[in-house]
This record gives C-alpha cells, sequence and structure tokens, in this order.
C-alpha cells in the first residue's frame, strides 16, 4: 500500500471528516459487522457520488477474489479474480493502490462484476485500494492483504482522483476488522452449506442435536428429513451405542406430530411377562392386581410417535399386537372385548439382524417385512472416523458438571489415538472415555495418557523411547496446528491470526502434515 499523500490544502476536508466521524461511530464490537459495512459502503455512494462500492475479498479455501458485499446489483452471474489478474487482482496482489482515469480502453479494467453503459465506460473513472489483514502483536508483525476496497467515480481532474483514492485508503484502513470477520464468516458458510441448503448436517438448538461430518451421516440426515414427513413405521438398525435413539428423536422433531411427547420403551429393559401390558395396556380386573384400567404405551402415543428400542426383545405376543398396530391401528387391552383405535407412528431399533430371528422362528415374518420397508442402517463411529473429532469437541460442551467444563482442550496424541481406536461400544463408549480422562487430566487438558487402558499404546501415547529432536519438534508443530484448528472450527485463516502466523504458512504445514481442516468444523454442529 502507497503512503497516502495528504489531502489537497485547499480541498475542504469538512465533508470527508465528517463522513469519517459518521462511518466511525457504526463501528465497532457490539456492532454487527455486515450492517456496518453495508452502511458504510452506502455514505460512499450518498455522500461522495461513488458509484457501485464494493469489497472484494479472497477466499483462502479456493484461491480466488469474491464479491462479497455492495452497494449496487452485480452481474447475475459475475465471477471472481485470481491474484494478479485485472485491477483488482494486482491491488491484491501487490498491496497497492490503483486509479484508473478512463474504464474504456483500460487494459486492466476487466468489468467482470457490474453491468456498465457504453457512456459510463466513456466518462467514468476507478479506484482500488487494498484491505490489509488487522494489526498483529509486536511493532513488526507481519499484515497480509485480505481483499480491495473498489468504487467508480465521475472523472473531474487527476487531483480530485488522489483526493478520493486518499480518503477510500483511510476507510479501507478503518474497516480492516470487519472486513476480516465478513471473510471468516464467508469462508465458514462455504463450508457449512446445509445451513442454507440442507447439504450438510443442520444445526439445531436443544437436545435433539447431531453430528454428522461424515458424507455418510449427513446422507442419513437426508433421509431422516425425508422419513419424517411420512407414517409408514421405521426400523433403524445398528450396534448398541451408534445412536440410534437420537435419530428416533429427531425424525419425531421433524414430524407434524412434534407437538406430541414421543413415548419411549426400551423393550430390552422390561420383563417378558409384562410387556404385552405395558405395551397394550389393560382392563381393570384382567388379572390380579388390575384394580383400574390402564392405558398402555400404545395408546398414550395416541396421535404422536412411539420409540420401540430392541424390538427383537419383543415376546410372540407382544409381536401380534405390534402387528395389529402397525398393520389395522388399533389396539386389545389385556381382558378388554374390544379393540381401541389408535394414530400411532411406530419408530423400532434393532442391534440384532431381525431375518436372523425370522429363519429361526424367533420373529414375526410378516412384521419383519413392515418394520423393513423404510429402514435405516445407523453405521458404527469406526466407519465414520471423520465424526470423531467433533463429536469429542461437542460431548465435552454437554457434559455437565466439574470437572468436565473446565476442559479446556485436549491434546494431538490423544486425539490422534482416539480417531484410530475401534469403538466397540460407539458413541456410549467415547462419552464414558471422556468422562474417565475429564477426571483424571491435569491442568484441564486432556492428553493420551488420562484415556482409558483400553485406548492406550506406547506409539499413540508419545511415551515411545528414543523419540529424536526433530520428531519431538514435529510432533509439537503438529499439535499446535491442531489445537488453532480445533479453535478456530477448521477456519485456517483464524488459525493463522490465532498463532500470528500468516495463511500461506499454515496451509502449507497442514498439507505438509496431511491434515484435513474440515474435519474440525464442529461448531454449533449436531450429535
Amino acid at each position: 500500500m502507497p503512503h497516502s499523500h495528504d489531502l489537497a490544502p485547499n480541498s475542504d476536508v469538512s465533508p470527508w471528516l465528517e463522513t469519517l466521524r459518521l462511518m466511525a461511530s457504526e463501528m465497532g464490537p457490539k456492532r454487527p459487522f455486515q450492517s456496518s459495512l453495508t452502511s458504510i459502503l452506502r455514505k460512499l455512494s450518498e455522500r461522495h457520488g461513488f458509484l457501485r462500492p464494493h469489497l472484494v475479498l479472497f477466499d483462502p479455501e479456493t484461491g480466488m477474489l469474491r464479491l462479497s458485499l455492495a452497494e449496487a446489483q452485480p452481474r447475475e452471474k459475475h465471477g471472481g479474480y485470481a491474484p494478479g489478474v485485472g485491477v483488482t487482482g494486482q491491488v491484491f496482489a501487490t498491496g497497492r493502490s490503483v486509479i484508473v482515469e478512463k474504464l474504456k480502453g483500460d487494459k486492466l479494467f476487466l468489468s467482470l462484476l457490474f453491468e456498465r453503459s457504453d457512456e459510463e465506460m466513456e466518462r467514468l473513472s476507478f479506484i482500488s485500494v487494498p484491505i490489509l489483514a488487522p494489526m498483529g502483536d509486536g511493532p513488526f508483525a507481519a499484515r497480509e492483504v485480505i481483499g480491495t476496497l473498489n468504487a467508480d467515480t465521475t472523472f473531474v481532474s487527476r487531483d480530485d482522483l488522489e483526493q478520493r483514492r486518499v480518503f477510500m485508503e483511510v476507510i479501507a484502513a478503518m474497516i480492516a476488522n470487519e472486513a476480516a470477520y465478513l471473510q471468516e464468516d464467508l469462508g465458514r458458510q462455504r463450508r457449512l452449506p446445509a445451513q442454507r441448503s440442507g447439504d450438510f448436517a443442520a444445526a439445531e438448538e436443544g437436545e435433539n442435536t447431531f453430528v454428522a461430518q461424515s458424507k455418510v451421516m449427513r446422507h442419513i440426515l437426508e433421509q431422516v428429513a425425508h422419513i419424517a414427513q411420512g407414517r409408514a413405521p421405521v426400523l433403524l438398525c445398528g450396534e448398541p451405542g451408534v445412536g440410534k435413539e437420537r435419530i428416533a428423536e429427531r425424525i419425531h422433531a421433524s414430524s407434524p406430530r412434534s407437538d406430541v411427547p414421543l413415548i419411549i420403551c426400551h423393550c430390552g429393559t422390561i420383563p417378558p411377562e409384562r410387556l404385552l401390558s405395558e405395551l397394550c395396556g389393560y382392563q381393570k380386573g384382567a388379572f390380579l392386581g388390575a384394580m383400574q384400567t390402564q392405558k398402555g404405551l400404545f395408546e398414550q402415543a395416541n396421535t404422536g410417535t412411539i420409540f420401540l428400542d430392541a424390538v427383537d426383545a419383543l415376546t410372540p405376543p407382544a409381536q401380534e399386537a405390534l402387528l395389529r398396530l402397525v398393520k389395522e391401528h388399533t389396539v386389545l387391552r389385556q381382558g378388554g372385548s374390544g379393540a381401541v383405535s389408535v394414530d400411532v407412528r411406530v419408530i423400532a431399533a434393532t442391534s440384532a439382524s431381525l431375518e436372523a430371528l425370522v429363519a429361526e422362528g424367533r420373529f414375526s415374518r410378516e412384521l419383519c417385512e413392515r418394520l423393513n420397508a423404510c429402514a435405516l442402517h445407523i453405521p458404527p463411529l469406526r466407519e465414520r472416523r471423520e465424526d470423531i473429532v467433533p463429536l469429542v469437541e461437542h460431548l465435552l460442551s454437554r457434559l455437565a458438571g466439574s470437572p468436565e467444563e473446565q476442559i479446556k482442550r485436549i491434546s494431538f496424541p490423544a486425539l490422534e489415538l482416539m480417531t484410530r481406536y475401534f469403538w466397540p461400544g460407539n458413541i456410549s463408549e467415547l462419552t464414558s472415555a471422556l468422562q474417565r480422562a475429564a477426571q483424571y487430566c491435569e491442568d484441564q487438558v486432556i492428553r493420551a495418557g488420562d484415556l482409558p487402558p483400553s485406548l492406550q499404546t506406547a506409539e499413540s501415547s508419545a511415551t515411545e523411547a528414543g523419540l529424536s529432536l526433530g520428531d519431538a519438534v514435529t510432533r509439537f508443530e503438529k499439535e499446535l496446528l491442531v489445537d488453532a484448528l480445533i479453535k478456530a472450527g477448521g477456519n485456517m485463516l483464524k488459525a493463522a491470526r490465532d498463532l500470528k502466523s500468516s495463511y500461506r504458512i499454515v496451509n502449507y504445514k497442514v498439507k505438509k502434515y496431511g491434515i484435513d481442516p474440515h474435519q474440525f468444523v464442529y461448531k454449533n454442529k449436531n450429535l
């Protein structure tokens, strides 16, 4: 960025200073940065006749310069600039402002973002100034160019253009923080498209939350969104601890029946002799001790949803009652003389193969076929390892009470160990491992040695003998990078700032160590 010249001594600076005062009054840590930037662009247009003022910011993930905010309507299909290409790309690459006195005929001016008439191309000029990253710590801290502030303006004189260029440079310095926030926000939105289009696991507040970083779980959640709108029975299959109950809660919460509480029945925990009466209820006097008529869980779930966990544990009479419910939408209480009509959606879950139980004669074939008509298989954690790191962070944030809520971070060796472990108990085992580690850890940092013995090896806990200085430095550097990426939610630009380094260095190190930043994009995501 060139040295800013003083405004011409004979010029009337008061309108410019008043505009700067108004802009400064609308900025600050408690002001929404995007609305502040929009207001600044509007003032450039309304108070000083700038045309099409706009911000172009660098996207570190794609390596392109993108239009990020504009006061005027851009082209319907506007493009981006590569660094060094066009006026904007040259300003970004060199860090020096550029004035184009006349748009028409200028070889560098590409006019990719906005429509301009031939008459405008003849009479308008263009000014582009660099926006530098916010000042780092120390007097010699490096400042990278993160984008440009651009605008058209009517040509009056070269001195007038120089004055306007200085004015824009001052504004570019004022908005450095806001522009950096906008750059991070745009990058976050690009990586998390589900909050706009549903392509990624949608974030939700409250208990019904998910972490779905892996493609397989994102696909399952897409299926859940469609299934939730129907009425057919659903069968959730998967090993114990994979989150079948949480999936059932999500289906119910996303369904038209969400205003009625979900009824949950863990069939495997109910004594077999009591299963039928629990599900179907009973009439007064149906058996010794039946002092009054009692509605079963099927009737209690009327107009809503019932979740039957471990449906493979149902006795033959209970299977027959469930088949009647899904076929005829009726319930026959024990000791009752007539069927009771109910409107219930059934979500069943099993860790066993119902087909194998059918072959053994232990499960109703017709019931199995009806439940399997809409079945989802929830993969074990070892088959979706991309979910482990975000799950760890999310689970730690949910653990209530001391000392878990005091945990500051998890060391890289511990994370590496957890991502390699087989997890036979899936998310349930992961939760228990974190609870144990939180109790054993020191200085609020979970390390490999704090995890259960079943997870630990000499290699993964970094206790192997003969570790060279180079290997130790590499391990420490890698741990610092991962910790910064976890804190930044996978945003390499923010991680670079936290490490007081440049984006290019962080990007190089990430590629060198084979780290995938996207696995750390978990903040406010769902489990």
